[in-house]
């Protein structure tokens, strides 16, 4: 008895100075203060991405309000910090949280009933841009929203949702020429545009053009987009009006990364229920700012009941892997966008597809550039995409070899399996 009692002391003590000895750093990071893993996509290379987590007490806010919110992004001004998201921000309300309208933003004189008798395109026409009183009045009142839901995200920052219901409603999360940021665990609702602009230009029969990305990284690098939830929400596109003939679109994309952004990953998100979702890049003309850069990898996410740009590509290595496509029956347009100078590589992707829609659609030649296709299943079985789409739609051939190989890539899974990997694992809320 007195020799077991003494090993069992022994090996107490033993363990009670292992982890004396244990340091601090070992333990695993809270999830505000994670920084991504080697190797985890394009924003893992050139010193990688830790966004916040060296914060200082000093530097780590908890906000419940848009004003709030947007107070502790200027507080923040660079300095590593953590911004922890309770509950919804709303940002269509001011600064003592009393909701906001439309008509809050509108210039005086504007009216949309004369903006619409205006640029009727039986009196205005549809071969010129509008121009006019309404027109600089839309422009007016469009410059007051955008100062209102706009929220500018500085360099070395940690935005974190804080349990399974912290979401930005209505805003527009701006991460402009800034390095070093990670956005984890939101869900970004209907960022809509009050003031859509009527261009009679835009194709033959003229379009509906608004502003504001639910999130936009623009000249961002080092930047880490994880477990999020993008969606239309309670303004989806399908119950919205039509004005001219056309639908009368309140929303752009839903995650755009543009004009110089580079080293980005966006991992386990969900991105759902739209139209216009994800460019990256976003003109032909944007060589001087694009080239060698807009270098992206998207792993993980769940891009269900979406039109098109999923994503579209300009100018960037972009790596895609192991999403999970959910295409819906009406209204499918593409999911890969191949841009001018893009090099899409996609690989080990899911696709459920319904009956009706051909995979040959999956691919979309917007100009001439290559493209690597390999071992993506669609409804559980291999498909060529490449070879689908040149077959079915031969006025439109694409070119394979993307003409480089993806090396900053962590776990890759069958993709037989990542429909049930993805849907039970992405997006905001389920974050472990």
């Amino acid at each position: 008895m007195r020799t077991a009692r003494c090993h069992a002391l022994i090996t107490i003590a033993a363990l009670a100075l292992t982890a004396l000895a244990t340091p601090a750093q070992a333990k695993p990071p809270t999830t505000e203060r994670a920084v991504l893993a080697p190797n985890d996509g394009w924003a893992a290379a050139d010193g990688g991405t830790t966004g916040g987590s060296a914060a200082d007490p000093a530097h780590i806010y908890t906000v419940t309000t848009w004003a709030e919110f947007r107070k502790a992004l200027a507080d923040a001004a660079g300095n590593p910090s953590v911004i922890r998201v309770k509950g919804t921000l709303d940002a269509l309300s001011d600064s003592q949280g009393t909701p906001l309208t439309c008509d809050d933003y509108a210039a005086d004189g504007y009216s949309f009933a004369a903006y619409l008798a205006a640029y009727d395109p039986a009196v205005w026409g549809r071969d010129t841009p509008v121009s006019g009183e309404q027109e600089d009045l839309r422009a007016a009142s469009a410059k007051n929203q955008d100062a209102q839901i706009k929220a500018y995200v500085p360099a070395n920052t940690t935005i974190v949702g804080v349990g399974r219901d912290a979401r930005i409603l209505g805003g527009s999360l701006q991460v402009k020429d800034v390095d070093n940021v990670i956005i984890r665990n939101l869900t970004f609702e209907d960022a809509f545009d009050c003031f859509p602009q009527w261009d009679p230009t835009d194709t033959e029969l003229g379009n509906w053009n608004s502003e504001y990305d639910n999130l936009v990284l623009y000249g961002a690098t080092h930047v880490w987009v994880d477990h999020n939830t993008f969606t239309d929400g309670r303004r989806p596109d399908s119950e919205q009006p039509y004005y001219y003939g056309r639908l009368y679109q309140q929303h752009d994309g839903e995650l755009d990364i543009v004009r110089g952004s580079d080293l980005v990953t966006v991992s386990w998100n969900v991105l759902a229920d739209h139209d216009k979702t994800m460019l990256i890049g976003n003109s032909d003309s944007a060589a001087a700012t694009d080239r060698g850069k807009l270098r992206v990898t998207l792993h993980h996410n769940q891009f269900k009941n979406l039109v098109e740009r999923a994503p579209r590509v300009r100018f960037g290595q972009v790596d895609t892997y192991n999403n999970h496509y959910v295409v819906q029956q009406s209204g499918y347009g593409y999911s890969f966008g191949i841009g001018i100078e893009s090099q899409l590589v996609a690989e080990k992707n899911a696709f459920t597809m319904p009956t009706g829609v051909s995979a040959g659609r999956i691919l979309k030649k917007w100009k001439d550039s290559p493209v690597t296709t390999a071992n993506n299943y669609v409804n559980g079985k291999y498909v060529d995409l490449l070879a689908v789409h040149n077959a079915e739609v031969p006025e439109e051939t694409l070119r394979p070899d993307a003409g480089w190989t993806p090396t900053l890539r962590t776990k890759v899974d069958d993709p037989r399996a990542v429909p049930h990997l993805v849907d039970g694992a992405a997006g905001a809320g389920k974050l472990r």
